[in-house]
Parts: C-alpha cells; structure tokens; sequence
C-alpha cells in the first residue's frame, strides 16, 4: 500500500496542529458556531442527530493494520457519549420501539471511509492527532469539495484487472487535496476509479467514473464518466471521452470541474450535483469541457500533465509485499487439498466459495472478512474486532487489510496453505460468516438511529431481515442478492442499486419503507448499472420483513435451474413480485415491539 511521503506526513500533522488551534478558539468563544462549521467539516467533523460524527478518510479503500489499531483506540477511548446524550438518544429511540445506539464502534462506508459517532466534539482535536500519528486525517470527507477517492478492494491483485489503478487514485488524491479552485463547489463531488473488466467500484454511479483501460494499440488511457448520481434524482454517469491518454487524466478533470463550478447550481441544493447540469446541457457540457480542457491544453500549458517519471514514483509505492513464494507443483497440490478439505466440510467448503476469491499471484488469494452479523449493524466492527482484524493483516496479509464497497474489510495477501488456519482465526473472532454476496451481506447506512437527515431507521430493517435469514442453507439456495437500506432519500445505503432496495420515508411522522426492484451497480452478477422501480406503496417497518419474504418466494417459484434472482426478476418482468409484495401487507400496520 502507499506509503506517505515526509511531505504528506508533515501536511497531515500540520493540518491537525491547525484543526486543534480552532478548536480551541472555538470552544473559547471566539469562534462562533457558523465561523466554526466550515473549520470542522473541512475535517470530516459532523454534528448528527445527538453527537458530533467524524468521517475518516481511507483513500481507495487501502488500510494498514497499524491504522486499523489506531480505529479500534479511538473506538474504545473515544467513541463514548456524554451520559445525558447517551440516555436523551435512547429514550427518544425508546420511544420507536427499539433503542439501535452502539458506542465503541467504527463503522465502515460504501465510499471505503470509516465514521465514529460519539465522540465528543471536546476529545475531537485528540482524534486528530491519533489519526495523523499513522497518516490519516478527515480531510475532504465532507464541504462541497471533491471528496476521497475510491476504487476497487481488489485493486492491483484482481485476475481481470487490465491496469492497476492505485498510483492513479494516489494521484487524484495529491491533485485533489486542498485544491484552491474546487474548495467550494456547487456541491460534494465524488470520483471512482477502476482499472479491471469488471466494475466492483460502482463508478456510473458517481459524479465522475473513471476506467483504466488500454486501446488497440496497447496504449493506456481512461473511460470518462461524468454525471452519476443517487439521491431524488436517479441518474447513470454518461461516457463523455471513450479514451484519454493516461498522463492527460488531471487537466481533463480540471476541464470537467471548472465547467461544473461555473455552471452548476448553487440557488437549490437539490439541484446541485453535477448529474442536474449533465442531464440539462447534454452534448453542451460535453462540447464545453472539451473546449475547457483544450485551453489548458494550448493556453494554460498543460500544467498538470502527469510525467512517466512521477507515475514511476508513486507506483513505486504499490510493490507486492515480499511472501513466500510457491513452487508450482506445490500450488497444485495445495489446491487439491483446499478442494478436498472443502467436500469434507460444509462450512469451509461455503466459506471458499463464498469469501475467497482468485488473485493475480496463483498462490495467493483474497479473502473478504463479514462485517455483517446478528447484532450489529452492516459495517460496524467493534474496538475488539478492529485489533482482531489488524491481527489477522499482521498474520495472514502482509499487514494490510481493505475497506470493500459492501462494507467489509478484504484481506488481499493470503497465502492459499495459510486459508484452513485464516478460516479457523476468523471463524474464532465472527469474520467467517459465509454470506459474501448473499442476502445478509446487505448494505445499509446508519439511518434515523444516527443520521439528522434520515427519515426512517435503517438498522433495525437490517436486523430484522437478517434475524429472519439465518439459515446458511437457505441463504445458499437463495444465491447472490444484492439488498440495500437508505434512511432517507439522500441514498448513503445506495438502494437505488439494489436488487432489492428498500428507502425510509416520513409520512405524518411515522416511519414508512419504499421497497424498489432490479438495480444494479454494474458488477458482473448485476449487469449494467441502473436504477430500481418501486413496486407499490410504502409500507409499514413490521411488514418489511414478510415483503421480503414474499418476493424471495416468489423468486424461488418462478425461477429456473441456477438462476440468480436477478436474472429471474429480468426474465419474468416486475408484476408477479410486485404482486406478492403488495399481498404482503398487513391488514394493520405494527410498529416494531
């Protein structure tokens, strides 16, 4: 994984000597809470429902185990609530039926970020400085400002990459900090990047996707997509460059968000994403990045053209961990044990299939930890958990483990001799549940538990289907299934790409679920990226389970031999499952007891 520079570790603590001095200022009066606001979100500090909410930045997703026990402290000594917040919160959640209030935890994000939401706004100078001792920080996690990279969690190891993308995100992240021009854009602005042939990095679904690719010639360049997005408006990025060489990649993106700056709106927030300006101009805002990006070219100089020398540099970084190497017949042998040891057991032979998958390096493998459990949140790993799992970097992955856009933690340097005795570390610690891709491998964001914007609660929706599907046999004859939870419109739980999605609504303050069907990520199980369709009116949070379980049934009725849910719900189309789920329905809505 890259490693910082003296300059960037020297800029990061500087950045959090300086975030102390307006913390300081602040908490003595003289900073206002308005002259304080942007100060701290430049710093990924948020004030949610009940207790300020820190956002921590994991670029493309890369973590080392020293980082992750550096997460687990902050977990432990910090993530603690004042006791009249803590008992406020509870009894207002009280109040709902169920009380979903964790502390001591750091929950991990679509966009490869982890957030903590308890940690009092006094202790955040602290975290800071915990942070910046092993080179991370919050910088651009928040604000209206180009936001952390993400990528791949099989970056540099997948077996169909075409480029190793993590030097061009290292890249990104250099130009895109603290850019002077885009520290106030109309809106946040969130980038992509993936260089395999298949997209685990959902790039049509951000403001710009980028592919790495090489053309006919060998040449590498980039697929260009610009305009993706979630939220009220639903929106498929468009491809505006079919290729671009590699070493043009920051002027072009310059070009793309100059135009955005000075076109995008800034008189309705939701209105303001560069999906909303796209989507209005069409081949205009093609044709006038293009003209934006020839003037840097011809007028400007090409300042941020990037030299085969820096690219060198920074890829540098990005070596393969020294491991002991195999010799062939060995592998062989290997995998015929691993095979073997598999028939002979079920649980094991799941957890292979399920958790494991191929690697560049033949005697190597990439094995995803579940941070989906009964219990906990999706995403969420204890300050035990997160020591256990830098552990098992130390031990079984050249101490590096990866933040997945599922919301697990991949370790992806795993010697295939070293897989029964991972299986066995993590079974031991709860990482080994087999539901990689499965129906309880959901995701889902904090919603109303935590979230001011949430109009619903995401986390007792996910526990109770979760607490419904424990069967493993039935969860593997049900297969692959995408399933996610948003709390609010505002789509941190990235419903509108679920197979099954399902959205929190507010109606007379009650809490009510959409439930939408078909959306996809543009993984190769889903197909090409797009958005769910509703399938009738809300309904109600104790009916949310049963709706489930009728379009699962409703799957297993209609489907053919080995065919995904998806892939049913195409051929059949959306009227027998929408069927069922309104069938579902409780003649009187129940509140969760």
């Amino acid at each position: 994984m890259y490693q910082y520079t003296a300059f960037d570790r020297q800029f990061v603590r500087q950045r959090a000597v300086q975030y102390r001095d307006q913390l300081q200022r602040h908490l003595a009066g003289q900073l206002s809470d308005d002259d304080f606001k942007p100060l701290r979100l430049q710093n990924g500090w948020y004030v949610q429902r009940y207790a300020p909410m820190l956002r921590v930045a994991v670029p493309y997703g890369e973590l080392s185990s020293a980082q992750l026990r550096v997460l687990a402290t902050i977990a432990r000594d910090y993530d603690q609530p004042q006791p009249q917040v803590y008992q406020t919160a509870s009894s207002t959640q009280a109040k709902l039926g169920t009380t979903h209030l964790p502390t001591g935890y750091a929950h991990f994000t679509t966009r490869q970020n982890a957030q903590f939401n308890w940690i009092p706004l006094a202790k955040s100078a602290d975290v800071m400085d915990l942070l910046a001792s092993v080179d991370m920080h919050g910088i651009q996690t928040s604000g209206n400002c180009i936001r952390n990279i993400t990528s791949d969690e099989r970056a540099g190891i997948a077996v169909d990459e075409i480029v190793d993308p993590r030097p061009f995100c290292e890249i990104l992240r250099q130009w895109s900090t603290l850019h002077p021009e885009f520290a106030f854009l109309p809106r946040k602005f969130k980038i992509a990047v993936s260089g395999a042939r298949e997209d685990r990095a959902a790039t049509a679904w951000h403001d710009v996707g980028l592919h790495v690719l090489r053309n006919e010639q060998g040449e590498v360049g980039f697929k260009v997509l610009v305009g993706g997005g979630m939220g009220r408006t639903p929106v498929i990025a468009s491809a505006i460059r079919a290729f671009l060489p590699w070493n043009q990649i920051l002027n072009y993106l310059e070009a793309v968000v100059r135009v955005y700056n000075r076109w995008g709106r800034r008189d309705n927030i939701y209105k303001a994403r560069i999906k909303i300006l796209v989507k209005a101009e069409g081949q205009r805002f093609t044709d006038e990045v293009e003209a934006e990006y020839q003037q840097i070219l011809s007028k400007d100089g090409a300042p941020h053209t990037i030299t085969q020398a820096e690219l060198d540099r920074v890829s540098a970084s990005f070596v393969q961990p020294a491991l002991h190497s195999e010799r062939a017949d060995t592998a062989h042998k290997m995998a015929d044990i691993l095979r073997a040891a598999g028939e002979n057991d079920v649980e094991f032979g799941r957890w292979l299939q399920q958790n494991v998958a191929p690697h560049k390096n033949p005697d190597l493998r990439a094995v995803t930890l579940s941070l989906k459990r009964l219990g906990q949140a999706p995403g969420d790993a204890t300050a035990d958990q997160l020591d256990r799992a830098a552990d098992l970097a130390d031990q079984f992955s050249a101490g590096e483990a990866r933040v997945t856009h599922d919301q697990n933690l991949l370790l992806p340097w795993v010697r295939c001799d070293q897989l029964p005795e991972l299986w066995r570390a993590a079974r031991q610690h709860g990482f080994a549940r087999a539901n990689i891709r499965l129906l309880t491998d959901m995701i889902a964001c904090p919603g109303g538990d935590f979230c001011a914007l949430a109009n619903a609660r995401s986390i007792p929706i996910a526990e109770a289907i979760t607490e419904r599907y424990q069967d493993m046999d039935e969860l593997h004859d049900l297969g692959e299934i995408d399933l996610h939870i948003s709390g609010c419109i505002n789509s941190c739980g990235h419903h509108h790409s679920g197979h099954i999605g399902i959205l929190g609504v507010d109606k007379d303050g009650r809490e009510w679920y959409q439930v939408s069907l078909g959306g996809s990520d543009g993984s190769a199980l889903s197909g090409a990226s797009g958005a769910g369709k509703i399938v009738g009116p809300s309904f109600g949070a104790a009916e949310v389970p049963d709706v489930i379980e009728a379009l699962l049934d409703t799957y297993r009725r209609e489907r053919q031999s080995a065919e995904t849910f998806i892939a049913t719900l195409r051929r059949v189309g959306l009227e027998p499952f929408k069927n069922a789920a309104n069938s579902a329905r409780h003649s009187q809505v129940a509140e969760f007891a």
